[in-house]
């Protein structure tokens, strides 16, 4: 049975959040058109005190920026908070699709480009050709984990020193902090990356496991690394 949420009472987001506990999207190992149902019915960032609401919150719209979806739109209704699996191609064999439907539900998120974004996408190419690089070959999901020296390391400082690292086809996302015991704890960090520009192995042993970041942070590990669907990969 697919889940449902409500993110515009208390009682829908403390069931979300805790729904998202132990999971990074809403179904699945990577981001999908369930987690861009629940996302748009949300009119406001949801409140800080339901962090795990807060940290996907934050991954998805930073995953809909990196892939140039940034428009406000013009408004959609819809009707449930998570996609159904089931196919009403059934219930409309037969019929040719209307020139003028304004049905909601038959609202395609991710329709057609339009002439600005075809422009935009000409540009990019163009950019790309003339600086000799090779064409993008996709976008990845990155959850690291990032421990320090010990107890008595500034975290707040950690978390500057890794976010300090700026790479094309770097963004960095939502972040808390984790226990692993003896009064240590340890950053989890989102970061979503460019497969052509970015190397994870790179980034870590040249970037946060080297001076001046390693005065903070003693290892990196990664959690999770999971391609980003191809409905999002709109550049």
């Amino acid at each position: 049975m697919a889940a449902s949420f409500n993110v515009n009472s208390e009682a829908g987001l403390k069931k979300l959040d805790t729904y998202l506990l132990s999971r990074s999207y809403i179904t699945g190992y990577q981001a999908s058109k369930d987690d861009m149902a629940v996302f748009a019915e949300f009119s406001l960032p949801p409140p800080s005190k339901y962090t795990n609401v807060v940290r996907w919150y934050n991954h998805i719209d930073a995953l809909l920026k990196l892939s140039g979806v940034t428009a406000a739109g013009q408004g959609v209704k819809v009707e449930s908070s998570v996609v159904p699996e089931a196919s009403t191609s059934a219930d409309t064999k037969g019929k040719a699709p209307a020139a003028d439907d304004d049905d909601d539900d038959d609202v395609d998120l991710f329709g057609e480009e339009t002439e600005e974004e075809k422009k935009a996408a000409e540009e990019r190419a163009a950019a790309v050709k003339a600086s000799g690089k090779k064409k993008e070959s996709g976008k990845s999901s990155v959850l690291l984990d990032v421990k320090p020296w010990d107890d008595e390391t500034d975290m707040v400082k950690l978390e500057e020193a890794v976010r300090s690292v700026k790479m094309e086809g770097l963004l960095w996302g939502a972040s808390k902090l984790m226990p692993v015991g003896y009064g240590i704890k340890k950053l989890q960090i989102m970061m979503t990356i460019i497969d052509d520009l970015v190397s994870v192995d790179t980034l870590i042993e040249d970037h946060l496991c080297v001076e001046p970041a390693n005065e903070y942070i003693q290892s990196c590990d990664i959690v999770a690394f999971n391609k980003i669907c191809k409905s999002l990969q709109l550049l």
